[in-house]
């Protein structure tokens, strides 16, 4: 399996976590503690987070398809990005375990002549 990949999916883990952390803390804001301001937050971070977990998800299934990942294994690091900061741990643990299987992308390319 080629490092981008691994990459790709790393950073968009991180993003989609951090994302929903914020939008957790801005519910909490808006709903919770009754604080003004926090409603247009809410918004753009939550319309931010859709789109970029419909991101995650393909990322995180390429990965799991070129790992040849059990379906329930899959289906754990796909739904990591709905639960606040279950995307951090994930992450971390499957790089761990896929490490060993990344070939880096420079040695598949052919020497320059």
């Amino acid at each position: 399996m080629k490092k981008s990949v691994l990459t790709r999916y790393r950073v968009m883990a991180y993003v989609t976590a951090v994302l929903l952390v914020l939008l957790t803390i801005g519910v909490i804001g808006k709903r919770v503690l009754d604080l003004d301001g926090f409603g247009s937050f809410v918004t753009v971070v939550g319309v931010a987070h859709g789109w970029l977990y419909i991101v995650y998800l393909v990322f995180a299934f390429d990965l799991g398809t070129k790992a040849k990942f059990p379906l329930p294994r899959l289906a754990w690091v796909l739904l990591a990005g709905t639960i606040p900061t279950a995307a951090f741990f994930v992450e971390r643990r499957i790089t761990r375990e896929i490490t060993p299987l990344v070939i880096d992308d420079q040695a598949t390319k052919p020497a320059a002549v």
